[in-house]
């Protein structure tokens, strides 16, 4: 089975509890990237959960919250040659974001899905409204490919 496979598995499965209440799976991958149990479900999870789903098929893990910390990662990959289940590391928030070389800096990750237009992509991932899901961002917003090995 692939990371694409195993991980799209999980969309729509999961949601972050509202209120007091927390997630356990979510609080599960946060503790899997050293960040304690008490954790809530509405600290940013998209890199835990891609931990959680790499470390489960034995395939490399970054085991930080950080999702930029996924572009030290050592098999980068050209967008052109990015194939279902690659990592894609994207910016996160608005105005001038630092590039790929500051990892300590707002981030969102996932698995590339597909080509929605020329220039989107879609990306499943966790920390998707909430959720796990597979939602459209633009290629502007890439810093990075990653292939973390195993059948893609």
């Amino acid at each position: 089975m692939t990371l694409f496979e195993f991980t799209k598995r999980m969309v729509g499965e999961i949601q972050e509890l509202p209120g007091g209440e927390q997630h356990p799976y979510i609080q599960w991958c946060l503790m899997l990237c050293k960040l304690g149990s008490n954790q809530p479900d509405e600290v940013p999870w998209c890199s835990a959960f891609l931990n959680e789903r790499c470390w489960q098929l034995g395939l490399p893990c970054t085991y930080s919250a950080a999702a930029r910390s996924w572009l030290l990662m050592p098999v980068k990959i050209a967008l052109v040659d990015v194939k279902l289940g690659d990592i894609v590391i994207l910016k996160r928030g608005t105005g001038n974001q630092p590039g790929p070389d500051v990892i300590q800096a707002p981030g969102h990750v996932g698995l590339f899905a597909d080509f929605q237009a020329p220039d989107k992509i879609q990306i499943l991932a966790g920390n998707q409204g909430n959720t796990i899901s597979i939602a459209p961002f633009p290629v502007s917003q890439i810093l990075g490919i990653r292939r973390v090995g195993g059948p893609q």
